[in-house]
């Protein structure tokens, strides 16, 4: 495809006569007058009619729209016919605005939507009108009158705002034009991808057929591989390492790691359990795909296997697809339990040890991103989630608290309505607002109880101190008190105010009044006189009479 010059891209062949037309037209739309709303229809009929098949988007959509509010208006029709008609057109803007982002893998339609800045509750009205039941008169209203002013907002506004008076249809071809070389490279690597897995399949049904394999057989009872069988590897390998979020897409389509029917019956699989809480894959589907899961065992592809299997459970909880479900469940067990703690295999045999690594898609433990698979399990609930959410708190390098955890296990549990052996705590007892209520009060109970014992344990001398010391400013403290933690001369409760010290009441008594005893060693005294002489401080009697007679006790 050749690309368009500047000259003719201003080159545009439109449906409207002028801008004048074109203005005219989105007036009348969004007009609450009937009859502008019939004469803009006729115009956008007319449009139809020259674009022979290329009518933008947006204006169809809008017409349909417009026309429901028209018969609405007219009050022609009646509730239930009303909710078809506006149904039709949601599920057509829906499905015509998303179409054109679609990839070479389908994606949900409520991702698309979010990205376009569409309300998340339009999808799910779309959802209830092709799968549920159907919405009432009053939202298909809202819905209508939503979507309006979404195309005003992201069309026709921005089509008056266009200098250049662009086509729309041109417009999104350019778009088109722009990836159209990154698109056409993306499609040849899938297709690329998609060949070497059918081929990698292929070789491995002959291997099988070859060896007579079924899921009670051994391993070394499957042949060697072929020599193309290597060559393919190494193939895919390679286009692995060239956009691996490619190959991992492509891994998780229906016929390769989530089989069909015909696929386990070939393998000759036991019938796979759509309730299992705790999926398995299939011991000889397993095999089938070991060859080339061990030769992508790196950690990138391992963290964006295990990133796009949660992502495609938590899509697959609203739409369940057969076994689909539990297939994905089945691998992130799968690669979770390869990547277990040694210590959980401290006392197996040699034997043992080796038949478990036999089956296993990588041997080296891995460093997971813990907390975003923690996030990534909460957020897909389904019957499993109870038990890969078990594997990640096992494994976690740094394990939440014990308590943690079975609250986690147990709200899990509760969430996915699973049984018993789920339950960390089997004999906890499930709480109501009485049992609550009554739990508070004989915790009060309990309280008063031990304030009683306390005081009853109090020894009669303290409680006779406590006696003595009523209605004095002092008072016996029987708290075990950090005392550590108060500077000395300050007790608890105490206030930083001085005064609180000082006492009301008190009397005074001269120390001159109080008999002295002073008790020196004879054989001391010498001693004492002599250095108190040659250092010349002794006192004399009549200042020892004036220190006395100034000193007083409170």
């Amino acid at each position: 495809m050749k690309k368009k010059n500047s000259s003719e891209k201003n080159r545009h062949v439109v449906a409207w006569i002028n801008k004048a037309e074109w203005d005219q037209v989105l007036e009348y739309l969004y007009s609450s007058d009937t009859s502008l709303q019939k004469h803009a229809l006729h115009r956008i009929s007319a449009w139809k009619s020259r674009y022979a098949g290329s009518t933008p988007v947006a204006v169809e959509c809008t017409a349909d729209l417009v026309r429901c509010q028209v018969l609405d208006r007219c009050g022609h029709l009646d509730g239930h016919e009303l909710v078809l008609l506006y149904g039709t057109a949601l599920v057509r803007f829906i499905n015509l605005i998303t179409e054109r982002h679609q990839g070479r893998v389908a994606r949900p339609l409520r991702n698309l939507a979010g990205k376009l800045n569409i309300p998340e509750w339009i999808v799910d009205l779309r959802h209830d009108f092709t799968h549920r039941k159907l919405p009432s008169l009053k939202w298909c209203r809202k819905g209508c009158k939503t979507v309006l002013d979404w195309l005003q907002q992201e069309y026709w506004s921005r089509q008056l705002n266009n200098a250049d008076w662009e086509s729309p249809s041109d417009a999104e071809d350019e778009d088109t034009f722009k990836d159209e070389t990154t698109r056409q490279k993306e499609m040849e690597s899938y297709k690329k991808i998609r060949e070497l897995l059918i081929s990698y399949e292929k070789e491995q049904y002959q291997l099988f057929e070859i060896g007579g394999g079924g899921e009670d057989e051994g391993v070394e009872k499957w042949p060697a591989p072929f020599a193309d069988m290597s060559w393919i590897l190494a193939e895919i390998k390679q286009s692995g390492l060239e956009s691996c979020d490619l190959l991992v897409d492509v891994l998780l389509e229906d016929g390769f790691l989530v089989p069909t029917l015909e696929q386990l019956e070939t393998l000759n699989c036991s019938a796979f359990n759509v309730n299992n809480a705790t999926p398995q894959i299939p011991q000889s589907f397993l095999r089938f795909w070991l060859p080339l899961l061990k030769i992508l065992n790196s950690p990138a592809f391992i963290h964006l296997l295990l990133e796009k299997l949660f992502a495609e459970l938590k899509q697959l909880n609203n739409e369940p697809n057969d076994n689909r479900a539990d297939f994905v469940s089945a691998w992130i067990s799968e690669v979770l339990l390869c990547n277990s703690k040694k210590s959980n295999f401290l006392f197996e045999t040699k034997g043992q040890r080796k038949a478990r690594l036999k089956d296993r898609i990588f041997v080296n433990r891995i460093q997971l991103r813990w907390q975003q698979l923690l996030t990534a399990c909460l957020d897909a609930p389904s019957t499993s989630t109870p038990h890969l959410l078990k594997l990640i708190l096992n494994d976690m390098e740094h394990p939440l608290p014990v308590e943690t955890q079975e609250n986690l296990l147990m709200l899990c549990s509760i969430y996915t309505q699973q049984s018993e052996p789920f339950s960390p705590r089997k004999d906890q007892p499930i709480y109501t607002l009485e049992s609550l209520h009554e739990k508070l009060q004989k915790s009060k109970q309990r309280q008063k109880n031990v304030e009683r014992s306390r005081e009853s344990k109090m020894s009669e001398s303290d409680a006779d101190k406590v006696r003595l010391l009523r209605g004095s400013p002092w008072q016996l403290c029987t708290e075990n008190v950090m005392w550590k933690n108060y500077p000395l001369g300050k007790v608890p409760g105490q206030s930083d105010d001085p005064s609180c010290l000082m006492l009301d009441n008190y009397s005074s008594l001269a120390v001159s009044d109080q008999p002295v005893e002073l008790e020196l060693p004879i054989h001391s005294a010498p001693r004492a006189s002599s250095a108190l002489k040659s250092e010349g401080l002794l006192w004399t009697a009549t200042d020892v009479g004036k220190l006395k007679s100034g000193i007083k006790l409170f």
